[in-house]
This record gives structure tokens, sequence and C-alpha cells, in this order.
């Protein structure tokens, strides 16, 4: 039976993870070491980390790959196949070129655009249509291996990253599990990206959380549904940052970032050209909740204040 190893850290990677292994040998799983959580600090494992436990999987940690001892121990397990899903970090040329099949990866992403480890994010952030799951080979160069398979996933308005990302993960499954009989076989196909439409999705910073309310309605709109429900885009709210965790496009003018109106479904800012409705939020120092409770629960009428001031 053909030997793989399988490498990847977040929520995303599981439910590969899984169904690799019910109809294939996984010996070993790759993945990102347990990290601190949390206010307290409480140190986690990854979830991929917790689906190989479960599977009886033996599970390797290194904090870098490259020059590790855990390196030398995966290479000296000899797989025929590697197989990666948002593994976290570039596999040196030693492992590349150590499994017999090579070494593929499931990417969230029709490449070549959206290369990098934030794909599924920029795919909604820039108000795309849609998006999708690329099987590829692994090269040296971030996400530029030859494309074995592809496969497209309409993105809708109100499409969050979230909810984007489950049915990414449930297209993952598939078109990998498809895809690799012929991998095994070596019939499989494979083209060349064209480097000329190639686009990055860096990893999400800080500033790229901040809303600013002087751009259209539509992408303050994308910029909020594409960081919901991790990392969560914020705005300054009386001077202490305010998560807007979900809004909608919504009718109205007035000053940038100011509160046009508040009603029973939120919240209404004024943008460039137009206006969102802010519907679940959360202040500084408290829970998640209803933009329209939060402004029903002020002792002040909060119209006309202006976030970031």
């Amino acid at each position: 039976m053909t030997k793989i190893i399988f490498m990847g850290t977040p929520d995303f990677s599981t439910p590969i993870l899984k169904k690799l292994a019910e109809s294939y040998d996984v010996i070993a799983v790759v993945t990102q070491p347990d990290k601190p959580v949390g206010r307290k600090k409480v140190m986690t494992p990854p979830p991929v980390k917790v689906a190989a436990e479960e599977l009886n999987i033996p599970v390797y940690q290194p904090i870098k790959l490259t020059g590790s001892e855990e390196l030398d121990q995966i290479i000296q397990l000899a797989p025929d196949l590697i197989v990666t899903a948002a593994y976290g970090q570039l596999l040196p040329e030693r492992l590349l070129e150590t499994p017999r099949l090579g070494c593929i990866n499931v990417h969230a992403s029709l490449l070549p655009q959206y290369r990098g480890g934030a794909p599924i994010h920029y795919a909604v952030i820039n108000g795309e249509q849609q998006t999708g799951v690329s099987i590829m080979y692994m090269a040296k160069k971030l996400d530029a291996g030859d494309v074995i398979s592809q496969r497209a996933l309409p993105i809708q308005l109100n499409d969050t990253v979230g909810t984007v990302h489950d049915r990414l993960s449930v297209l993952g499954v598939d078109l990998l599990m498809e895809t690799l009989p012929s991998i095994i076989a070596g019939t499989n196909e494979r083209t060349k990206q064209d480097e000329t439409r190639v686009s990055f999705a860096s990893n999400i910073t800080r500033q790229d959380e901040w809303v600013d309310f002087n751009r259209p309605a539509m992408e303050v709109h994308n910029q909020i549904r594409g960081l919901s429900p991790w990392p969560v885009a914020y705005a300054d709210y009386e001077g202490k940052p305010m998560k807007l965790w979900r809004a909608e496009l919504a009718d109205g003018h007035g000053a940038r970032g100011a509160i046009i109106h508040t009603d029973k479904e939120g919240i209404v800012v004024a943008t460039k050209d137009g206006a969102v409705r802010l519907k679940e939020i959360q202040p500084s120092g408290k829970k998640r909740m209803a933009a329209a409770s939060f402004a029903a629960g002020q002792q002040k009428d909060i119209t006309g204040i202006t976030f970031n001031e």
C-alpha cells in the first residue's frame, strides 16, 4: 500500500486527513507546535494533531522543519507520497525530493491566483465571485508548482471567510480523493502555472483588520465578511477598538464613518459612496452582541458618533 505522510495544521486540514486515512496508509502526520490560546494562554494542540491522535497516527511537531531532528526522522520513514494542506511552513528541498511520487498540496484557491497563507480571506475581501481548490505539486517557490487538478466554488454576496472555508474544505477532500489514484498510477496531468496571472495572499496583519469607512460601501462590507469569524475586523469607537463581526450593505449617506441612524436591524454607518449596517459587534472588553442591542442599551443617542475619530 502507498505510504503517505500528511502535513497540515488548522481546521481546513482535518477533514482531508480523516478521509485520507480511511483509504490510504497514513504513516505519520506533521503539524505545527502546540500554542498558547486565550487570555489564560492555555497550551492548545492544532486541530490536525487532535485528529491524528484520534486516528492513532504518530505526530511530529517541529518548530522549524528545516534543519530539525524531526526532518531526518520524517525522511527515514521513506514515504511514497507527501500530502500537505495548510501546513504553514515551506518544505525543505531534501524533503521535496524524498517521496517517489512527489509532494502535493491542497491549496484553497484557483492557482495562480492567491498564492500564500490567506487565500480564502483575500478572495472574499477582494470581492471575488468565485474561488476554488487546486491540487498541485510542491516546488521550492511558494505555491508555484504544476497544477494537477482544480475545481471552482462560487462566493455569494453575504458569504464570510468562515462559510467559504467550510465549503472549500469539503471540496478539497473530494478533489483530492478523485485525483490521488491518477497520481499514484502516474497517469495524472500537470499544468504549469501562468506567471503573468500570479497574485499573492500574505498572512493577515493587524493593519489589515482595521476598517476605513472612507472607502466604498462594498469594499467595507467585503472586508468585514472577509475577516469573519477570524481574525475579525475592527474600527475605533470613542477611542477604543470595536470588533465588527457582521455587516450588510445599507441605504444612506452622511459624513464618512458617522453613524447615520440606528434601527432594529443594527447600526448604519456612512461610507464613501453609501452605507453599511453593522449587524453584530463586540465593544472593547465586552462580549459579541447584536449591534441593535448595543445601540438600545446606550444612555445617549449615538447618531452622529464617528468611527476612527
